[in-house]
């Protein structure tokens, strides 16, 4: 909320917005900024062996997370981890697979609950706040560092199909035969994103983001009780623990339903995806007191050119006046022109919206 964030933190552009100020030039960082469009990412991927190899080596990690802050300068890095960790570190299988991407061993009922363990989550978590620790002494001042999670809904569709999937279905119909039981699910979820979340922070992260990419597969009916509480549970302790660290939202897809999440979850920051005109955005939450974080269109970026241009300029002008962070409407796409980054934060540096 405005006004919380400590007075050490006051010259930290990225975190400026949190004291509800609106700056001259928004704060940039894009999701998925540390990653496969950038060669010096795939060079480091090839030494590292498994994909997990790479998450659970500080080191290697740590590394990933701070290359587009030394190519880019963005005003904030995000930790370099993989979506599932949470599952994996509590026991579910996990692997993956070239060209399948992440492969689990189903959840498919309330029985299968129990090979999940939440005091075995420390020695993959100590890895993953190690590599926050090292990112931290690694960062130029003044620039912000970012923990995140995958939110409860969107982690139990993985964990219950095994896999990504276009509609989620698995998960919803889990959630509509036996509601109680894929509420022990989304509850042991929440609970150890708390913990996963908060270790981060201790480790040094300053802002930390939820993500529920899969926030819109669900009906309305459904939002509240999948997306709204367990986010809403989370943020409140989060804000008990940790009252100076603001907490980021991005439920993709839920459109019209925003403000209510924003009002509802508690949120200090709300991430919006491409499908919510900025301008509505800020009309809609101004009496909130959040900050809008947002939105291009991760495709624009790959095209580049003019038609990039004048979205950034647009993008700028409807947020003047708010606090605002810059950020796609969803995570940098592998084909992405590292140039056209470069030009992007180039464009924001200048005063686009002049």
């Amino acid at each position: 909320m405005p006004g919380r964030i400590p007075a050490r933190h006051q010259e930290c552009r990225f975190l400026k917005p949190f004291t509800g100020q609106a700056t001259a030039r928004p704060p940039v960082w894009l999701m998925r900024q540390a990653g496969r469009y950038l060669p010096e990412y795939r060079e480091l991927r090839a030494k590292a062996g498994g994909f997990l190899d790479l998450c659970y080596t500080p080191a290697m990690a740590a590394e990933v997370t701070l290359q587009p802050i030394r190519r880019f300068g963005f005003d904030a890095a995000i930790l370099f981890s993989d979506i599932l960790v949470v599952p994996h570190a509590l026991g579910q299988k996990l692997d993956f697979k070239e060209g399948e991407g992440p492969v689990l061993e189903p959840i498919r009922e309330a029985a299968d609950l129990t090979r999940l363990d939440p005091a075995r989550t420390a020695d993959r978590f100590g890895r993953v706040y190690e590599t926050v620790a090292r990112v931290r002494d690694g960062l130029p001042a003044g620039t912000a560092l970012i923990g995140f999670c995958v939110a409860p809904w969107t982690v139990a569709t993985y964990m219950v199909a095994g896999h990504g999937s276009s509609d989620q279905a698995d998960a919803r119909l889990w959630a509509y035969r036996d509601p109680a039981g894929f509420t022990r699910l989304i509850d042991l979820l929440t609970a150890t994103s708390i913990e996963y979340l908060s270790g981060q922070i201790l480790a040094g992260a300053d802002v930390v983001q939820i993500f529920d990419t899969w926030a819109g597969a669900l009906p309305t009916d459904q939002l509240e009780r999948w997306v709204i509480d367990p986010t809403r549970k989370i943020v409140s302790a989060l804000r008990t623990r940790h009252p100076n660290v603001p907490v980021i939202g991005f439920p993709r897809g839920i459109g019209v339903h925003v403000p209510h999440y924003v009002e509802e979850t508690g949120v200090d920051g709300i991430g919006c995806d491409t499908t919510m005109p900025m301008s509505e955005l800020k009309e809609r939450i101004a009496e909130l007191g959040v900050v809008m974080q947002g939105n291009l269109d991760p495709l624009l970026l790959v095209a580049g050119g003019s038609h990039m241009e004048a979205r950034v300029r647009e993008i700028l002008a409807d947020a003047a006046g708010a606090p605002f962070i810059f950020n796609l409407g969803h995570g940098i796409v592998p084909q992405t022109p590292p140039a056209h980054v470069a030009r992007l934060v180039e464009l924001i540096r200048e005063g686009a919206a002049r």
